[in-house]
């Protein structure tokens, strides 16, 4: 595969890295299958496929354990990524905690569960807005001083808080969604973090798998699943977003390959250090992936692609919850 490094001075990547919530969280959990995930991993890796991506909030913990273990004889040839500052209550949402106590403790459990001595990539998950970003981000930069931790990111951030945090210590990477029906972030952050050097880390990039085609209804999505829940996947927006899926089918079959790799090659040409983690659970998905890590879209291609319309319907919805200080499952990423 193809490679870039995380951000200007950071470690070899290949162009497509591997996010794992929803081996164990989120998506489908009645077919949770540890091994198979595990094998994923481990294929992940011999494609280099090398980032791998998870956070203490998925499960919660069950996720990062399930990493360690995939990487347990394997950890010199993953660029590993974790993230901190949400945490599950019993109800399943998530409450943001960036206290620097916090983190410093939060640091132990990931290191332990990862059966690992250091990080390559710590992120804080949300900015929490009862917390100075100051305080937070400098708790992390600590952490980069005393060698548990490579270096730091922020996810879901705003332009005004990556500066901010860049101000105080180098902002590494930044991870946001980022796909064919969500393009909010290259109107200002995408642009920054290039021209800053830092890695943009874009989830969902095939926007929660719509884009690939698979899911021609709701019936299509399992039982507890999240996205069952999320307004781009009901009703009336449904029927609507098929019409993305349509183009981006017509496109595939004009250059030979599958939608979701389609989807993949155009987030990966928004720029240098733009590095998308899709998730799978599954290796036929995880190798489709991958090979788009290889795939050059022609100019007018992209430009076709560029001037389809935007996804009907919010991200979240109601489903993140209302207040600032709590997220819904789905915001998770």
């Amino acid at each position: 595969m193809r490679t870039t490094t995380l951000g200007a001075g950071g470690p070899q990547v290949g162009r497509i890295g591997l996010g794992c919530m929803g081996m164990s969280w989120a998506y489908g959990e009645g077919d949770r299958d540890d091994a198979a995930s595990i094998k994923v991993i481990h294929r992940a890796l011999d494609l280099g496929v090398t980032l791998i991506d998870t956070a203490d909030a998925y499960g919660p913990y069950s996720n990062e354990q399930l990493v360690g273990r995939a990487l347990r004889d394997r950890r010199d040839q993953a660029v590993l990524a974790t993230k901190v500052g949400l945490i599950p209550d019993g109800a399943r949402q998530l409450h943001r905690n960036a206290r620097p106590e916090y983190i410093r403790g939060a640091i132990e459990g990931s290191l332990a569960r990862l059966g690992v001595d250091h990080l390559d990539l710590y992120q804080l998950h949300r900015v929490d807005p009862a917390v100075p970003l100051a305080e937070s981000w400098g708790a992390l930069a600590e952490l980069v001083k005393q060698g548990k931790v490579r270096a730091i990111g922020l996810s879901e951030a705003t332009l005004a808080e990556i500066k901010e945090a860049q101000a105080i210590h180098p902002v590494a990477s930044v991870q946001s969604e980022l796909s064919l029906w969500t393009r909010g972030q290259l109107d200002d952050v995408v642009p920054y973090t290039e021209e800053q050097g830092i890695a943009f880390l874009p989830f969902s990039p095939l926007g929660r798998g719509f884009l690939t085609g698979a899911i021609t209804s709701a019936a299509d999505l399992p039982e507890g699943d999240m996205r069952r829940q999320l307004p781009r996947f009901q009703g009336e927006a449904f029927d609507a977003n098929q019409a993305l899926v349509t183009k981006v089918r017509a496109v595939a079959e004009r250059v030979g390959v599958a939608p979701g790799q389609v989807a993949l090659a155009w987030v990966v040409a928004q720029g240098r250090y733009v590095v998308p983690i899709p998730g799978t659970k599954r290796l036929r998905y995880l190798e489709e992936n991958a090979a788009a890590g290889d795939l050059e879209l022609p100019a007018d291609v992209l430009a076709e692609l560029d001037a389809l319309p935007p996804a009907v319907g919010d991200r979240y919805g109601s489903f993140a919850g209302a207040s600032n200080t709590s997220t819904g499952p789905a915001a998770s990423k």
